[in-house]
């Protein structure tokens, strides 16, 4: 995809819907390849690969007739060259498949005249080390094959040797099993040739309007002299209201995809929303009579004094849960009037109700488009699948804004070593 306009180049592992490859996109890095399981995820993958093809030849009108229906799925691969879909490897990384995600990076990178690799990014799926799965689980998560995921990654290290690599994941990884697979993790890691180093970064310093923290690991190889990088920091005087009140007001289960004001100035210089961007998904769920009667009441605390709903003081005759012991604020109120929102996770895709919508005029969950800026994801990334696969997708995504950030932070340290 247009390598020789690329500086740097990546590999991007366990890619999700690939938001943090839209930060690398973003900062004129060149996908050598994607690998996701996910088919929906790998869709919406080929389907960011279309839009940043397009762009490149000043066609992108042919993008925003795919996100106004009127072209198919396949209408918009057609003009696409194949070599840009081949990117996106739609396998499961497993001790049965690296050998055959290898032959196909190879291909890729003969194709391409590539001679080797910059950089790997990726996290494994961060389930079985966060706090919530093992709380949720009998046996801590501890039995789940996802604990060892790291092998797979250091096997892709060990393989294309790149100069640096950037591994993802929840605080709960340093924890995991008393702190043994961390242990193990950074072993493997300096096995395969690198030193590594790791810091806990928060979204909100990316310029995310989101509290969300996140241990990134940073390695490079042992014969360069590198190290880990200084982020940034972005702060913007705005409130989580600020990237909603454009999108039109809704009912439960209703669909909208008409803006209702202009762009504001942090949606501009977030990139989230441009002037010819196509709004989709700002679709929301339905919900039962009742439970809009507690969303009334969870807003009506929050916008009154902040006060958070808790089950138990539900009137009887809205309490249906059994377990009224534990989990008791399933019932969360996004922070519209302050400067960051909870943390967006993927349980968002089971239910709302940790995610209502402010506007005690709308009582509903956030829709779909509002999740994704919440994650700063820009209203031209399109996800691909239904609802619920949609929500999964930007729930468990890193957040484009923050891995902006740290890629520019890896392209200044990769430019470094030009200089000596």
């Amino acid at each position: 995809m247009f390598v020789s306009e690329y500086k740097y180049n990546f590999i991007d592992l366990f890619s999700g819907a690939g938001g943090l490859s839209e930060g690398f996109f973003n900062c004129n890095f060149n996908p050598i390849a994607h690998v996701e399981m996910n088919t929906y995820a790998s869709d919406t993958l080929k389907t960011r690969s279309c839009y940043y093809y397009l762009k490149r030849i000043n066609q992108l009108d042919i993008y925003y007739d795919y996100l106004r229906g009127r072209i198919s799925q396949q209408e918009l691969y057609d003009y696409v060259p194949e070599d840009v879909l081949e990117t996106v490897i739609n396998l499961e990384i497993s001790d049965k498949t690296y050998k055959h995600i290898f032959e196909k990076i190879d291909v890729i990178m003969r194709k391409d005249g590539i001679n080797s690799v910059d950089l790997v990014i990726g996290g494994p799926p961060c389930q079985a080390y966060s706090l919530v799965g093992r709380a949720s689980d009998p046996n801590k998560m501890e039995d789940d094959p996802r604990n060892d995921l790291y092998i797979q990654y250091a096997r892709f290290l060990n393989k294309y040797k790149p100069k640096m690599f950037i591994f993802e994941n929840v605080p709960g990884m340093l924890t995991a099993k008393k702190g043994i697979i961390w242990k193990r993790i950074q072993q493997r890691l300096r096995t395969v040739g690198y030193n590594i180093e790791y810091k806990e970064v928060f979204a909100d310093d990316f310029g995310v309007l989101q509290k969300r923290r996140r241990i990134i690991i940073i390695g490079w190889r042992k014969d360069l002299n590198l190290h880990y990088p200084e982020f940034h920091t972005t702060k913007y005087d705005v409130i989580v209201n600020d990237i909603l009140n454009d999108l039109s007001p809704l009912e439960p289960g209703e669909t909208n995809n008409e803006y209702c004001h202009e762009i504001n100035d942090y949606l501009r210089k977030t990139g989230i929303r441009k002037p010819n961007d196509v709004l989709t998904d700002h679709q929301t769920r339905a919900i039962r009579r009742q439970d809009r009667e507690i969303y009334h009441i969870a807003i009506e605390m929050w916008n009154n004094n902040h006060g958070r709903l808790k089950y138990n003081d539900l009137p009887q005759n809205l309490q249906f849960h059994q377990n009224n012991t534990s989990f008791l604020d399933r019932f969360k109120v996004v922070e519209g009037d302050m400067p960051y929102a909870h943390t967006m996770l993927a349980h968002i895709s089971k239910d709302g109700h940790y995610y209502i919508h402010p506007d005690i005029n709308q009582c509903r969950s956030l829709s779909v488009r509002e999740a994704a800026r919440i994650q700063s994801f820009p209203d031209d990334f399109y996800f691909e699948g239904p609802r619920t696969a949609k929500f999964v997708q930007i729930g468990n995504a890193v957040p484009p804004l923050m891995a902006k950030g740290i890629a520019e932070a890896i392209k200044n340290l990769l430019s470094s070593l030009e200089v000596e």
